[in-house]
């Protein structure tokens, strides 16, 4: 089993940066990627950005440019630096970690989210 423990989160200004953390522990050797999420009020969850166990990214059009993606400690660790903060980037953000199935990645758990409040 894997668990997933997020933070840095919180209340910033507009323009402002933040950088969020999700730590793995468990099984990490069964992680071949992870990825950072956002869910707003009313809104389904949305995917931001990607990262796999070789270290390739993949960041959302609607963030590119603002919002970078990062691992450390042998993967145990991924980042999300939120820059330029916007008050739409208000919501919930989630990591989880994900196997992959022939050419299709699966969720093998869910991390209990940070909350990120940009005020305007």
């Amino acid at each position: 089993q894997v668990q997933l423990v997020e933070s840095g989160g919180g209340l910033v200004q507009a323009g402002g940066s933040l950088r969020l953390s999700c730590v793995a522990s468990g099984n990490i050797d069964s992680i071949e990627r992870m990825g950072w999420y956002r869910q707003a009020p009313g809104i389904q969850r949305e995917l931001l950005a990607t990262i796999t166990s070789g270290g390739s990214t993949n960041v959302a059009d609607s963030v590119k440019g603002r919002f970078t993606i990062s691992r450390h400690n042998a993967g145990r660790t991924v980042y999300l630096q939120l820059d330029s903060l916007k008050s739409e980037d208000t919501g919930v953000y989630f990591c989880n970690a994900e196997r992959i199935s022939g050419s299709y990645y699966y969720t093998i758990a869910w991390g209990q989210g940070t909350q990120v409040t940009v005020s305007s």
